[in-house]
Order: C-alpha cells, then structure tokens, then sequence
C-alpha cells in the first residue's frame, strides 16, 4: 500500500500544478497557492499515519481466521468489493460521529475543491480506519490483498476532486465520479451527508444517501476554519469536541459529545440517524 501511494506521489505534484495552471488560464479562482500548499503540507504529514502497523493488524486476523483464500482473478475481485462496501460505512460513520469526524473533517475544512483537496487527508485516521476492516480479514483474504485493495481505492478518488470534469453520463450510475464527490464535500442543505461512496456509488444508492448535483456547491465546512496552519487543521475539532464536553452536566451527555453526531447537541437526534442532523455541524 505504502509502495503504490508514495510511487503516486510524483503524478499528484504534476496534476496539481497542471490543474493549477489551468485554472489560471480559464480564470475560474478554483485554486489558491495558499489553500494548495497547506493541502500538500498536510498530505506530506498523513504520510506518517502510513506507518501504522495495520499489516501486523490484519495479519494477526488473518491468522486466527480458519479461512484462508488465494489470490485469483475472482477474489481479487471480491476483495475490491468488500474494501469498496466497508469503505462505505467507515467514510459514513466518520461523518455521523463526532470521534470518527475529528480525523475526516480534516478532509473536508478546505473552503476550495480541487486535485491539492485529494492529498489533504488526516494525521491519525490511521489509528482507527483498521477497525472496519477486520472483517475482510476475518474472512480468509490475505493482509497484502487487503492493503493492495485499500490503496486502489484511495488512488481511484484522486481525480474526483475536480470542478473541471462534468457529468460522465452513464458511468455516473455505477461509479463516484466528480460530480458526485462535489455533493459530498458541499455544505448546501441538500448536500450534507451525501455520496460516501468510495470506488463505486451504488451503496449510497442503495443505502439512501446518495444526491444529485443540481446546485451550485458551497465548499468546507459549517464552521469555516479560518486557517492555513496543517497542525491546526488537524486538532481544531478535537478542542471543540473537549470544551463542549466541558460544558454539559452529565456523563451521558459528556459521552454524547464524543460518540454521538459532530453537533455535540444532547438533544439531537442519535448518529444513526443523520437524515434528521441539525445544520448546525461543526
């Protein structure tokens, strides 16, 4: 995984100037060398999380496992499958709990969306993205399959993060595409909470959370913040989740501030069931 990603990086660089050459051609203003630069700086340091030893973790699963499955044409196949579908619900839990959300929103607290936005990812959500994979694990299929599959699919959303492709007429019923990733990362009403889908966007299809783009996106997050500072980007969530905490009365909603939705209300309505958030999300 670590050997695909860092092999990706020199086509990352270039893309990103490419696009940013091009969006000072035509005008448009999707790209600032501020925003950009803090994007790359913070993807330079999720590098790190890449030292996780979540091989050793899988490993260990695969171990106990009484399962084993080779590698073949058809379970290479599933795997992508499974990674793909285990994406879905850890990308969705990430944005309905508060936890989960302090790493994700990361990701998403840039106010511009272009290819830099791709490479701005978490510093510590490595720590925690392993759990949802056990199961595949589990399951027989070797960690290197595993690790493989996850850098596919991270590799795969890069050139989602774009206002320069349009609409991709049929594929856009099987896979994510950029019209669809420019839904999940706007803050419109109708677009919160939208389009988790990693490779394919048939599971938020399925699963109720899918939205179309039919309005001009709003880019960020509810709370903008204001900075450029990548350590910052990475722990502003996590002292606004403490001082909340310190504020309610109660253990129960002191948990509640932790593992409930990224509002921190004590009176919203429980993660699972983010159709009815309230707008008011960090």
């Amino acid at each position: 995984m670590k050997n695909l990603i860092l092999s990706a990086i020199p086509f990352f660089l270039l893309t990103i100037i490419l696009e940013a050459v091009w969006d000072k051609i035509k005008g448009t203003g999707f790209v600032t060398w501020k925003d950009s630069l803090t994007n790359i700086a913070i993807g330079t340091g999720s590098l790190l999380g890449k030292f996780i030893p979540t091989a050793a973790i899988y490993w260990f699963c695969w171990y106990i496992s009484p399962f084993r499955i080779e590698p073949a044409w058809w379970s290479w196949a599933v795997v992508l499958l499974l990674d793909d579908f285990f994406y879905y619900w850890f990308h969705r839990i990430s944005h309905e709990s508060r936890f989960f959300w302090n790493m994700h929103v990361v990701h998403h607290s840039s106010d511009h969306y272009n290819l830099s936005v791709a490479v701005r990812q978490s510093w510590f959500g490595g720590l925690v993205a392993w759990v949802f994979y056990v199961p595949i694990a589990l399951l027989g299929f070797p960690p290197e399959m595993m690790l493989t599959a996850h850098a596919i699919n991270l590799l795969y959303q890069y050139w989602i993060h774009t206002q320069f492709i349009g609409r991709l007429g049929w594929l856009e019923w099987i896979f994510n595409c950029p019209t669809h990733h420019r839904v999940h990362h706007g803050v419109n009403e109708p677009y919160l909470d939208k389009n988790y889908g990693g490779i394919l966007i048939i599971w938020d299809r399925l699963f109720g959370t899918f939205a179309e783009e039919t309005e001009p996106v709003r880019y960020g997050i509810i709370k903008p913040l204001r900075s450029y500072n990548p350590l910052w980007a990475n722990l502003h969530a996590w002292k606004e989740m403490f001082d909340a905490m310190r504020t309610r009365p109660t253990w129960r909603e002191k948990w509640q501030c932790v593992w409930g939705a990224p509002a921190m209300h004590p009176s919203q309505t429980p993660v699972w069931q983010p159709e009815t958030r309230a707008a008011a999300q960090v």
